[in-house]
C-alpha cells in the first residue's frame, strides 16, 4: 500500500459562529494530526503529515502525506499493527519521520523512502513518544515499566498508572540504531520527552499523572552530564502540564492552581476539579531554558491546550467548544473566537491539539464533530 494516493476530501464551510472560512482536509475513515509538541506542517512546503486508518482495519493507523493546495493524500507507510497513536515524530522539513509500532521503534527517510527498525524492547516495557534532538543524530524517550492496569477513554485507569509505575527510564537512540544508551532511571511513571529546538544536549519530560496529585511535573535533563533539575518549583496549590519549547527556546507550561487539571474528559469539565479557592487564579508561564519563571500571565479557564506562534506573541487554544486566539504581546492578554470546533473529548485522538504552521499562517485541528475524528484548517489569512 506504500505509495497509493487518494483523491482529495477538501472542502471549505463558514463556521457558523464567527463567520471564518474553514477547511476540512479529510472526511472519511478516521485521521488525526501529530501532537503539536511535534507539528504536523512541514517547513518551507505545502505538505503535512498525519495518521489515518483508510488504508486497512479500523484504529489501525498508518502515516500519509497530503498536499494542503489540492489535497491529494499519499501513504507512507503499511504496518500491519499499525503506528501507536500519538507515539510519532519528525524533523520540522519532514524528512526524517520516526515511530512506535508494537514493541518496536522505526526511522522512515522520506526522502529515499528507506525504513530502519531502531530499537526494539525485549522486556515488558512501554514505549513512549519519541522526540528528535536539533543536530537530528539522537531520539529520546521516556520508557516505563508496564503497569497491570486497565486504561480507557476519558482517562480511565490514569491515576492508577501513576501509582502502578515505579520504575521508567529516558533513554536515548542514535539515529543509525548503533547506541541504546538509558540517561536517567526515576522511580515514577515518565513522559512528554522534548529536546530544546535548539540545543541537543538539553531536553524535558515530565512525571505523569493527575495534575493534582503530582509534586513536580517538569524537569529538565542536561545530556551529557545527565543532570536532571526541576523546571518551576511546585507548590502544594500547583497544578502544572502541557508544557512545551517555544520556537525561541523557552518553556510554556500550564497552571491550573490548586486542585484542578488539564486532562478534560467526555463530560467536557475536568478530570479532577475541587472546590473553588480564594486567590487561586490560574495562569500560563515561561521559564527559561534553566527552569526559571520569566514571565506569568493570568488565563482562567480559557483552554485545554495551548500552542505558540514563532514569536512567542500568539497563542492558539481550544476552549470546550471552540478555538481561540490570545494575544499575549501586553500585560494582559486578549482573546478572539477564531471557530468552533464542538470535538467529543473521549480520548487523546479526539483532542483538538491546535498547532501553528511554521509560518504562523495557518492553524491545524483534530474534531470528532461528525463522529470520526478529521482534520481541520483555519488560514489566519482568510
Amino acid at each position: 500500500m506504500i505509495g497509493t494516493t487518494y483523491p482529495s476530501e477538501k472542502r471549505s464551510y463558514m463556521d457558523e459562529k464567527t463567520g471564518r472560512k474553514v477547511w476540512q482536509l479529510t472526511a472519511s475513515s478516521s485521521n488525526f494530526h501529530f501532537y503539536f509538541t511535534d507539528n504536523s506542517f512541514t517547513k518551507n512546503s505545502g505538505d503535512i503529515y498525519f495518521l489515518s486508518d483508510r488504508s486497512g482495519p479500523k484504529n489501525c493507523y498508518n502515516l500519509f502525506k497530503m498536499d494542503m493546495d489540492s489535497g491529494l493524500m499519499t501513504q507512507l507507510t503499511d504496518e500491519a499493527d499499525g503506528i501507536t497513536p500519538s507515539y510519532h515524530t519528525k524533523t520540522p522539513d519532514s524528512k526524517i519521520i520516526v515511530y512506535v509500532t508494537g514493541n518496536k521503534v522505526k526511522k522512515l527517510e522520506t526522502d529515499t523512502m528507506d525504513l530502519t527498525v531502531l530499537y526494539e524492547e525485549q522486556g515488558d516495557i512501554h514505549l513512549g513518544h519519541p522526540h528528535i534532538n536539533a543536530e537530528g543524530t539522537y531520539i529520546g524517550l521516556a520508557r516505563n515499566e508496564r503497569a497491570p492496569i486497565q486504561r480507557g477513554a476519558n482517562y480511565k485507569g490514569f491515576k492508577e498508572t501513576m501509582y502502578a509505575t515505579k520504575k521508567g527510564w529516558i533513554t536515548l537512540i542514535s539515529m543509525d540504531g548503533e547506541t541504546v544508551t538509558n540517561v536517567f532511571e526515576d522511580t515514577h511513571w515518565l513522559g512528554h520527552f522534548q529536546f530544546s529546538p535548539h540545543d541537543s544536549d538539553l531536553a524535558m519530560f515530565c512525571h505523569e499523572g493527575p495534575w493534582n496529585l503530582v509534586h513536580q511535573r517538569i524537569w529538565l535533563l542536561r545530556i551529557a552530564s545527565r543532570d536532571v533539575k526541576p523546571c518551576f518549583r511546585q507548590s502544594e496549590d500547583d497544578c502544572v502540564g502541557h508544557e512545551f519549547w517555544t520556537a525561541d527556546g523557552r518553556i510554556f507550561f500550564d497552571n491550573r492552581r490548586k486542585g484542578h487539571d488539564g486532562t478534560i474528559t467526555g463530560h467536557k469539565t475536568q478530570a479532577t476539579i475541587e472546590l473553588e479557592q480564594p486567590g487561586q487564579v490560574p495562569y500560563v508561564g515561561l521559564a527559561d531554558s534553566k527552569g526559571n519563571v520569566i514571565r506569568v500571565m493570568d488565563l482562567p479557564y480559557y483552554c485545554n491546550h495551548y500552542h505558540a506562534n514563532q514569536e512567542g506573541t500568539l497563542l492558539v487554544g481550544d476552549e470546550v467548544e471552540d478555538l481561540v486566539l490570545i494575544n499575549i504581546s501586553s500585560n494582559k492578554p486578549s482573546i478572539e473566537t477564531l471557530c468552533t470546533h464542538k470535538t467529543s473529548w473521549q480520548s487523546q485522538k479526539t483532542h483538538c491539539h491546535p498547532t501553528f504552521s511554521w509560518d504562523d499562517r495557518h492553524i491545524l485541528f483534530t474534531s470528532d464533530r461528525e463522529g470520526e475524528c478529521q482534520i481541520y484548517l483555519l488560514s489566519l489569512e482568510e
